[in-house]
């Protein structure tokens, strides 16, 4: 695996910083497990990089030209070093809908003659760098305006006047290409039309371009690239600058600045010109709160020592037993370190780390209850001992692998590889610092306290002996530590 590249000043530092969580979600779509997406990353990262320092793209050094932004270039860095995996027999790391997309007419269209290419593609290129950037990190990376403003240095007032200007230079580029286009006579025809029709929000598609859309896809990528209300241009622009696997990776990024940008915004946030009026007022609500917390704890232990007959010694009892783990800490797996994989080093430059640990089962309790909750019984009728049998070993091994952590969330995968074929599953662990699962894909997620259960989705609910499966989520974290969850079952069984 190559070394990640060196930057060069502060700012290109605090440019890697900002990428690799971006690189490193698109390659975990490309790939079949998590060791080969970091893999697939530090190669695409180094090559993307080293294209971007020989464009002059955006601060870093180098004449100014029109090119992709870092991070798009970076994501189309990810393509083609999965294609070179492809061709140079690496290819059963990747994911199977990935190869079979590489080695199809799709994939042909980024690299054959340029009026070829997806629109979209030619409209951000076609665009002066810094509008390109406003763009994508407004449109795809879902990153509120006031955040764009900060990272490219632009007045945070004025951000959504220069926001409507780009789209619509993005607008005129996209209509100039699919004018360029080499086109069927049938489609030419439809060219002007269509461009009146995505111009006004109000305006009705006629029924013959309707039909001519739904057969097209040149033009219905156009249509997706000109009609800029709707909602529709993140898709658009995903899809036709990524190509694979770009709706998927809107849906990733804009998970992730739901869950980085919602609730617990960093404090970053408020020091980029947000007022801390607001900030102050909570602080003192919460600091009010602890006191009356901390007065009624005093009046509350008063009563409790007042002489109430035998009512203490119960009160007691009942300490105890609530006192109690609800999980075994005897059952434990290797914690998962705080920092994330995009933590940067003391360079600057991002330091990936496999963040892996392999689930451990509860010797005390291997069945599909949260740890702590199942209880032995003795039997009233004595039997005969017989001699003590070995455990069976388990038919499934999990690996948690930590992608990233921020402040308050995180992103996490799992694989299990079954010795068994499967034709449904069910997959269930238990978390140790409070932890709570907000999205998941590739499974649908139901928590109950510590205890999380992910369910196969339609697509994915086969897998053949000696195969794994692989879903991913995000997650939220509230206290000092954020360690890898314990008792992993696969269908109700333990695994290692």
């Amino acid at each position: 695996m190559p070394d990640l590249p060196t930057p060069q000043d502060a700012a290109e530092a605090a440019l890697f910083t900002e990428c690799w969580d971006a690189v490193l979600s698109y390659a975990d779509l490309c790939t079949s497990g998590a060791a080969s997406a970091t893999e697939l990353a530090s190669e695409a990262f180094a090559l993307g990089i080293q294209e971007a320092r020989s464009a002059g793209s955006g601060p870093m050094r180098g004449p100014t030209r029109r090119v992709l932004p870092v991070i798009p270039l970076l994501l189309t860095a990810v393509r083609t070093t999965a294609a070179e995996w492809e061709f140079a027999g690496r290819g059963h790391r990747l994911d199977p809908d990935l190869r079979l997309w590489l080695n199809s007419e799709k994939a042909a269209r980024y690299h054959g003659m340029p009026l070829q290419r997806p629109i979209a593609l030619r409209g951000l290129r076609d665009l002066q760098e810094p509008d390109a950037a406003l763009l994508w990190l407004a449109e795809v990376e879902a990153l509120p305006l006031t955040v764009v403003a900060r990272r490219l240095g632009l007045d945070p007032a004025i951000i959504s006047g220069e926001l409507a200007q780009v789209r619509g230079l993005f607008r005129d580029r996209c209509h100039r290409s699919h004018l360029d286009t080499p086109m069927a006579a049938e489609c030419r025809s439809y060219a002007r039309l269509l461009d009146a029709v995505t111009r006004s929000p109000s305006a009705d598609t006629p029924e013959d371009l309707s039909r001519h859309l739904a057969t097209c896809v040149q033009c219905a990528e156009a249509a997706a690239c000109l009609r800029l209300q709707g909602g529709g241009l993140p898709s658009a622009l995903a899809s036709g600058v990524i190509g694979w696997g770009g709706l998927a990776y809107l849906e990733r990024r804009r998970r992730a600045a739901e869950v980085r940008l919602g609730a617990g915004r960093p404090v970053a946030e408020l020091e980029a010109g947000e007022p801390r009026e607001g900030a102050n007022k909570a602080r003192l609500v919460r600091n009010g709160l602890l006191v009356a917390a901390v007065i009624l704890s005093f009046v509350a232990l008063g009563v409790s020592m007042m002489p109430m007959g035998g009512s203490g010694h119960e009160n007691t009892a009942s300490d105890d037993a609530d006192s109690q783990p609800v999980i075994d800490p005897g059952s434990t797996v290797a914690s998962v370190g705080t920092h994330p994989s995009t933590t940067p080093s003391a360079s600057g430059r991002p330091t990936p780390s496999d963040n892996k640990a392999t689930a451990a089962p509860s010797d005390k309790n291997p069945d599909t209850e949260p740890q702590g909750t199942a209880s032995a019984t003795a039997s009233d009728t004595p039997t005969t001992s017989a001699p003590a049998q070995p455990p069976a070993a388990a038919s499934c091994d999990v690996t948690y692998d930590l992608v990233g952590q921020w402040n308050d969330g995180f992103q996490a995968t799992v694989t299990v590889t079954t010795t068994k074929a499967l034709d449904n599953w069910r997959v269930a662990w238990s978390y140790r610092d409070g932890q709570q699962v907000t999205q998941m894909w590739d499974a649908s997620v139901a928590q109950d306290g510590s205890r999380v259960t992910a369910t196969a989705a339609d697509y994915n609910k086969n897998v053949a002996a000696n195969g794994s499966l692989t879903f991913g989520f995000l997650g939220t974290w509230n206290n000092s530590k954020n360690s890898a969850p314990s008792g992993f079952t696969l269908n109700g069984a333990a695994c290692d």
